[in-house]
């Protein structure tokens, strides 16, 4: 392998995975929310914003939706 490579003449190229790279976002999530990701990423080894990401992702996976019912709205 040689000491030194000469890069000058390589061309610049847009990276064909960008659109796929997580956004970063802020979000204010309650306390207790997040006192129970901070605990199971914990006990899984893995950071708590990857637990959230990954719950997020699985909800997406089996189509989850919430069922929103504001006090005094018919649904």
């Amino acid at each position: 392998m040689k000491a030194e490579y000469d890069l000058s003449r390589m061309k610049a190229r847009r990276n064909p995975y960008a659109s796929r790279l997580k956004k970063s976002v802020t979000m204010r999530l309650s306390e207790d929310v997040l006192v129970y990701f901070k605990g199971m990423a914990a006990e899984a080894g893995v950071p708590y914003q990857n637990l959230i990401n990954l719950y997020l992702r699985d909800c997406i996976a089996h189509h989850r939706r919430i069922k929103i019912a504001w006090p005094g709205k018919a649904s």
